[in-house]
């Protein structure tokens, strides 16, 4: 995985302020509740990412996790969490209701609401973190079917946890290569969870076509490196025909080429004027973002900007305070 935390490296009067920043920038902001005094914590967690789907692994002493009105608040991207129990058993309380989830089971929380997880027992789990965009169910579904135990008595849960958890198991499946294949039936799959644990099919339809426009603009920025990124190749990722792409596109007031190009050139410009700026050649940073011709790049570059990219970097850079 990415990245990895284990307090056996770390002094104990430490590890809980370092497994809170590990907690938070890795996976979400909560208060974190201690059970055992600090020299008897315990914990151990790996994180990594599977395109927007953000897979942890953690294993420590008890713990109360709370996620308050307070921190709803900061500007963080609604997300669904899936807790999932590999040993022992947990709780979660979130909507007024309450949940145990034992091995084998999971549950769902959502970020944009308080919730509570309860590890009386330590914590021996796999945590996902998926955007609500990225689901495109409505919020009676997603309220109706979190802190709801799933496992035993749906069998598309049982298949769900078996999976999930293989990913968050396996560094292979999160390879760059098996990576991409594998998060558009990973949503697909949570999302039929979700669905048959509601049992209405039909309320999933409409949300799905509504926040076509959001989860494609979303796949061209995740694929704006990639000089291939195409028109077929957009529409074929959401399952839709060239011609519905585009329609649904007019209807956001997006054209495709131009948003593109747009969004390519931001990210050039960033570049350019960040602090590894210098370190790169133009053309290569212009082919890292999908331009495969320097002079048709420095064309459009000088079009948006007023200025070639050379001269955008210069300028940046004569404003860096010199030591």
């Amino acid at each position: 995985m990415s990245t990895g935390l284990d307090t056996a490296y770390i002094p104990p009067q430490d590890r809980e302020e370092v497994i809170r920043h590990a907690v938070w920038d890795s996976i979400v902001v909560v208060d974190i509740d201690h059970r055992p005094p600090c020299n008897e914590i315990r914990a151990r967690m790996e994180v990594g990412t599977v395109g927007p789907l953000r897979v942890c692994t953690a294993r420590s002493t008890a713990v109360t996790l709370r996620r308050t009105e307070r921190l709803v608040r900061k500007d963080e991207e609604p997300s669904l969490f899936l807790s999932l129990q590999v040993r022992g058993t947990s709780m979660g309380a979130q909507y007024g209701r309450e949940c145990v989830v034992r091995p084998g089971e999971f549950a769902v929380f959502q970020s944009n609401a308080p919730y509570t997880l309860l590890f009386d027992e330590g914590v021996d789990h796999h945590f996902l973190r998926l955007p609500l965009t990225a689901l495109a169910l409505p919020d009676r579904l997603l309220r109706d079917t979190t802190t709801v135990t799933l496992g035993a008595g749906n069998p598309l849960a049982r298949l769900a946890y078996t999976y999930f958890s293989q990913l968050a198991d396996s560094d292979e499946l999160r390879g760059s290569g098996p990576a991409s294949a594998v998060v558009a039936p990973s949503i697909e799959l949570l999302r039929a969870v979700l669905i048959t644990q509601h049992g209405d099919a039909g309320l999933a339809k409409e949300p799905l076509e509504a926040t076509l426009s959001l989860r494609i603009t979303q796949y061209i920025r995740e694929h704006l490196a990639d000089p291939d990124l195409s028109a077929a190749r957009i529409a074929a990722a959401h399952g839709i025909s060239v011609r519905h792409l585009y329609v649904v596109l007019s209807r956001a007031g997006i054209s495709l080429g131009d948003w593109i190009r747009a969004r390519r050139l931001e990210a050039c410009t960033r570049e350019l004027a960040g602090p590894a700026g210098r370190l790169r050649t133009i053309a290569a940073i212009a082919r890292s973002w999908g331009f495969v011709n320097a002079a048709h790049f420095s064309k459009v570059f000088k079009q948006a900007y007023g200025m070639s990219p050379r001269a955008y970097r210069e300028e940046h850079h004569r404003r860096e305070p010199h030591g």
